[in-house]
């Protein structure tokens, strides 16, 4: 029996994924234990947004198996992947502009409520009690990413970072097994980046699950326990940072050609 170190989160084999004349995926798999970080890293159109959106949902694979904590998982759509357990953010900020931060992570938190329809019209007892201890939470997870005093900014009138660190916070309010970020460092300066460093460490301390998809090859190489490398939508390497670095196939891949 594997102890909780051990314990596979995520476990994903054989995805093909075709468009049209296109193979867009060709056998991609992914396994990642409980509490790493996880990269997945590549050229410009190598396939980790298209495997990333099969994971999380939003793509349906032509082939795949697929395991969320021992249990397999349907990535039929993307409420059911939420359901399921796997939180993601997208490359373009998807906030309620026009909601408050806190508000913003409420809508997240509500995935886990009980009340329901019922509930929220008649607003009985235990209704109004979980609407309480959802707002704690939310605030709670604000003071988490480092936002939690402006709770009650509209959500579009916070700077680009305390944006990404908004969602970030929205998708930790789902309780996930599996935090999925699709570039959460893009269009950041340096010292967002290395807040956002430590944000992520931060959330791995708490013993949360991450899988990346990151542009910044130094940035990811500095964060993840693993990485799996996809080129023309194929797995070329997995391994640790330092044997990714030192792998041909990867120089090759990102310096194009022999070095």
């Amino acid at each position: 029996m594997s102890t909780m170190s051990e314990q596979v989160i995520l476990n994903i084999a054989g995805v093909n994924k075709r468009f049209g004349g296109l193979q867009a995926l060709t056998d991609v798999g992914i396994k990642i234990m409980k509490g790493q970080i996880y990269g997945l890293i590549g050229p410009n159109g190598a396939g980790k947004t298209t495997f990333f959106n099969v994971i999380t949902g939003l793509y349906q694979p032509d082939t795949g198996t697929f395991e969320l904590a021992g249990k397999p998982y349907s990535p039929s759509a993307p409420h059911a992947v939420a359901k399921a357990g796997i939180a993601r953010t997208f490359q373009n900020i998807r906030l309620f502009g026009e909601m408050t931060a806190l508000e913003n992570v409420m809508v997240g938190r509500h995935v886990r409520s009980h009340q329901g329809v019922f509930g929220a019209v008649f607003r009985h007892k235990a209704a109004r009690e979980e609407e309480a201890s959802i707002r704690r939470r939310s605030q709670e997870l604000l003071d988490f990413v480092g936002i939690g005093q402006f709770a009650n900014r509209t959500s579009r009138f916070l700077s680009y970072g305390d944006q990404r660190r908004l969602e970030i916070a929205r998708a930790l309010a789902t309780d996930p097994q599996l935090l999925a970020l699709d570039e959460p460092a893009a269009g950041m300066n340096a010292t967002e980046k290395l807040a956002l460093r430590e944000l992520l460490v931060k959330i791995k301390n708490e013993g949360k699950t991450v899988l990346l998809i990151e542009h910044d090859v130094k940035l990811m190489m500095g964060l993840c326990d693993r990485l799996t490398v996809l080129e023309y939508g194929k797995p070329i390497a997995e391994g640790l940072p330092a044997e990714i670095q030192s792998n041909k196939a990867v120089i090759e891949a990102y310096l194009g050609g022999s070095h």
